[in-house]
């Protein structure tokens, strides 16, 4: 833990002693507070990267908190957030800001675009800073694996912003899966964007747009939005969300889903690596169409056994790839546009998009049936604040990068499958290779723009 944690406001905190993450010591809310209120000392003073849009949020979920400061290469999108609070100081450039206040502050939001996620949060953990970053985690498998260790040798807390993972439902569908409501899984059909909205985001119908010569807003630093990417010239078509489509900077419908739509089978199967990836799309050739999605993917992953469980099979289908339909489901009844649907040997269980929202046994006859069983997991007050519950009482949060890294990485490992499709991938997880395709380890780490580094 780096010295500049040393405070936590007035607070003092002592690094417990084989703990591996760092214990607080908390002046009780009722001698610094008063009765019913809470103690300024017990406020963990943050700064945030990413203030718009989906920052924003994260923003408002902090806001108990004290924010110290604020950046955002974009002013346009950043111009909320920077009049909420008003004290805050203002950055462009995450490095600056960390040089001039990492004294004054105990953790970082990061609420960048996929590309940037791994330098602003290896900026903040070499300071010794605890950090909440929104799904995906990074953008390769190499900055994933940078960061899991980077929080482990520092011991930092550390949260992934799938936020269904703090839910109640997701702990109620574990506790289904463990109790034997469906019996042992054999296959995973996860699925985004399906049915009423295909191939959302795909750029493909874009590709000749890219030869447009568009002028830079003023609002906006368009070298340090780029951070580590290669260099491309500023198009109005990137921003502000629908860079998420372009694999130069974001991740597609995989980088931005699976991290909710799988994290229940998961956590609840314990899945961890999976031995081999396949992928299939519909109208892409990997070859012209590289830095877009396709308009429609499916992916397999083949999970070995492990521990009492048996191999599972989880398959990924977003756009115009649709998942079959569950041979138990009620005529006239419909699976969700984002979910999943999880086969097992005496059932089936059908939820919706964020930490298994919706989940039930089907037929609803099968729901009505079954005995629910006890809760066996502790429930949480919510995501953000579960990360800072954490903080405070020197607990790893839930979704930690120790959990949300390995999650992140189906997600990274199917966009490289998609680059050589109807090819089995094998993967080896811990030697980080895969076998079978020499090409294909060139994408695992890919090198950053020259002046940018972890």
């Amino acid at each position: 833990m780096s010295a500049d944690n040393g405070k936590l406001g007035r607070r003092r905190f002592v690094q417990a002693a084989g703990a591996g993450v760092a214990a607080f010591t908390i002046v009780p809310r009722h001698v610094l507070g008063g009765a019913g209120k809470r103690a300024a000392s017990d406020k963990v003073s943050i700064a945030c990267v990413g203030i718009g849009g989906r920052g924003a949020s994260d923003v408002g979920a902090v806001s108990g908190e004290s924010i110290v400061a604020l950046c955002d290469v974009d002013e346009r999108r950043a111009g909320d957030s920077f009049q909420k609070h008003p004290n805050a100081k203002r950055y462009r450039d995450v490095r600056k800001m960390l040089d001039e206040v990492h004294k004054s502050i105990d953790a970082v939001v990061v609420a960048t675009p996929d590309h940037t996620h791994a330098v602003a949060c290896m900026e903040a953990m070499k300071r010794g800073k605890h950090v909440y970053c929104e799904k995906p985690l990074a953008h390769s498998i190499g900055e994933v694996r940078r960061l899991m260790k980077a929080a482990r040798d520092n011991k930092l807390i550390t949260q992934l912003g799938n936020q269904g993972h703090s839910s109640s439902r997701i702990r109620s569908f574990c506790e289904w899966i463990w109790d034997g409501a469906i019996g042992a899984v054999k296959e995973v059909h996860a699925f985004c964007g399906v049915g009423d909205r295909p191939g959302s985001y795909s750029r493909i119908h874009l590709l000749d747009r890219l030869k447009d010569k568009d002028p830079v807003p003023k609002e906006l630093d368009w070298e340090l939005w780029l951070g580590p990417a290669q260099r491309q010239p500023y198009n109005r078509m990137f921003l502000p969300g629908s860079w998420r489509g372009w694999l130069w900077f974001g991740t597609g419908n995989l980088g931005d889903w699976v991290c909710h739509v799988v994290d229940p089978s998961f956590w609840a199967l314990d899945l961890g690596a999976p031995r081999t990836i396949r992928a299939e799309a519909n109208g892409y050739d990997p070859a012209k169409h590289a830095c877009v999605y396709p308009p429609g993917t499916k992916v397999t992953y083949e999970f070995p056994a492990k521990g009492s469980r048996g191999p599972v099979t989880l398959y990924w289908y977003d756009g115009n790839k649709m998942p079959p339909r569950p041979a138990d489901l009620e005529t006239g009844r419909d699976f969700p546009n984002t979910g999943a649907i999880v086969i097992g040997e005496k059932g089936t269980i059908m939820h919706g998009s964020h930490g298994a929202g919706g989940a039930r046994l089907v037929p609803d006859s099968r729901m009505r049936e079954y005995k629910l069983p006890a809760e066996k997991l502790p429930r949480v007050r919510g995501h953000h604040a579960d990360w800072l519950d954490a903080i405070r009482n020197g607990k790893q949060a839930g979704s930690n990068f120790d959990y949300g890294g390995p999650l992140t990485e189906l997600a990274l490992l199917g966009l490289i499958a998609i680059r050589f499709l109807g090819r089995e991938l094998q993967w080896d997880g811990a030697a980080m290779r895969f076998p079978n395709c020499p090409e294909a380890n060139a994408l695992i780490d890919p090198p950053y723009r020259q002046g940018w580094a972890l």
